[in-house]
């Protein structure tokens, strides 16, 4: 894990020099010999994220220089700059690098705080299964120094603790659907006690007992046995104080069931437990922060599988709510699973105000590729909400329609509904199909995550591989309405 510190003065062991330059603050690498006449060779022009790299003999020592361009400077500059700067050093051979803002002129902590918070989040890689990889391709990079004299402290306590979320829901979808299932995706989430969570686990038994149909028609073709998860954090003082829930859809593996996906590219599946994951992380962040808000984190977690036991096209299934469900598509399991853990959080919470975050429909990555997830609300000023968050945090929403139209898609002959709405509109519906479940009164919106989760090309401050979407905006949504 690279390490992060802030210091007033450039430490003697800094094998990697790196300079912080403004777009319009080139003249001040004259401060710097050399610096300046490097920049000109190489067209450099402290663009946001650019760099550039030299070497040099610097206090007697041979260092690599390392100028990166932080734009205008801004705070979302300033994140994409400090990611952009531990992506070029990660496997470079450089161990430990000092950064100096000087050049630049800065004098705001925020933007300190998240120059590191982008180092933080794209230094992170999951290599554990990995025994045999090149020597060029193994992390070098193990300390990253801001050298400042601006106490970032209180921005970083906030940052660094949503930066541990971000890696914990990353770590969690990136694992093989052999390592992570429904029991070990709640031991996995164990070690959030410690930090002040307190989680309730219903096994397969009290959710046949409580009537989870729905849920449980899906996990009945898996040998993993299905858990519903809930992981509560209170950092109000209140005990009364109403919480703001937040539900994840999380199939550790999803073949399609009796509907079965095609061979090429199931292997993707591992990640539809995207929901449930920044969830988790969003729980880890909340905690670790010591947020001042009452949030519960819920988990459907399931494993959807094929065998002689599993569900059927055409089967008929009672969810906890009562509502009866004609299963014509054992591919369109997600909303199953999310339609009782709503169902069972409104009962045991009473909330105000549910979010649910899925991986839910292919749908939504022909609608909106892998730039936006999907937002679908009953209330117009809770969309606005998560809106503005995702645009201030760096996970984009947009937000699509509702109405009776679509809700008449659904519609079953025979049951209370179906599971699926035909060709059209397929995002539409499978959100239509869980408005059903909420309740009169609660403020929802449903976050279609299909085309975040994972990404096949590096972005800002990712890798290829796991994003942990949704953890920044849930985040960065607390913050602004529940903590007040």
């Amino acid at each position: 894990m690279m390490e992060i510190r802030f210091s007033p003065n450039r430490s003697s062991d800094a094998d990697t020099l790196a300079y912080a330059v403004k777009s319009d603050g080139l003249a001040q690498l004259s401060t710097v010999p050399g610096l300046e006449a490097t920049a000109a060779l190489a067209r450099f022009a402290g663009e946001c994220g650019a760099s550039v790299e030299s070497f040099a003999e610097v206090d007697g020592a041979a260092r690599r220089v390392v100028l990166v361009g932080i734009g205008a400077g801004n705070d979302a500059e300033m994140e994409r700059a400090g990611a952009a700067l531990a992506a070029r050093l990660l496997t470079s051979g450089a161990r430990h690098a000092a950064v100096s803002f000087e050049a630049a002129g800065l004098a705001s902590a925020a933007g300190i705080a998240r120059f590191a918070f982008g180092a933080k989040l794209r230094g992170w890689r999951i290599e554990r299964y990995r025994t045999r990889m090149p020597e060029k391709q193994k992390r070098t990079l193990e300390r990253v120094d801001l050298v400042t004299g601006i106490d970032a402290s209180a921005e970083w306590a906030h940052l660094s603790e949503l930066a541990e979320g971000v890696m914990f829901t990353r770590e969690l979808v990136s694992e093989p659907a052999n390592v992570l299932y429904p029991e070990s995706f709640v031991e996995r989430c164990r070690p959030l006690e410690a930090l002040g969570v307190t989680f309730t686990v219903l096994d397969e038994t009290r959710m046949a007992e409580l009537g989870m149909g729905a849920l449980l028609g899906v996990a009945q073709g898996s040998a993993r046995k299905p858990r519903l998860l809930a992981m509560e954090w209170n950092g109000t003082g209140d005990a009364d104080a109403k919480p703001v829930v937040l539900v994840g859809k999380g199939v550790t593996f999803d073949t399609g069931g009796i509907s079965i996906k095609p061979a090429a590219g199931m292997e993707d599946m591992k990640w539809d437990m995207g929901g449930a994951g920044a969830v988790a992380g969003t729980m880890r962040a909340l905690a670790g922060r010591k947020a001042k808000a009452r949030v519960v984190g819920i988990c459907g977690l399931v494993e959807n599988m094929p065998d002689g036991n599993a569900q059927r096209p055409g089967d008929i299934v009672t969810s906890l709510s009562g509502q009866t469900i004609e299963v014509l598509n054992t591919d369109a399991e997600g909303r199953l699973v999310l339609c009782d853990a709503i169902s069972w959080a409104q009962a045991t919470y009473k909330p105000e105000i549910l979010i649910d975050l899925a991986t839910l429909t292919g749908a939504m990555i022909v609608s909106l590729g892998h730039e936006y997830a999907g937002l679908f609300s009953n209330d117009d000023g809770l969309a606005e909400q998560l809106t503005a968050a995702g645009q201030k945090a760096g996970d984009p929403l947009w937000r699509f329609p509702l109405g009776d139209a679509y809700d008449k898609l659904i519609d079953s002959p025979i049951a209370d509904m179906k599971n699926i709405g035909g060709r059209f509109a397929g995002s539409i519906t499978a959100a239509q199909f869980i408005k059903r479940f909420v309740e009169d009164g609660v403020k929802w919106a449903h976050l279609d995550i299909a085309g975040m989760v994972w990404a096949e090309k590096p972005g800002a401050v990712w890798d290829r591989g796991a994003t942990g979407y949704g953890v920044r905006l849930l985040d960065r949504f607390i913050a602004d309405t529940a903590e007040g």
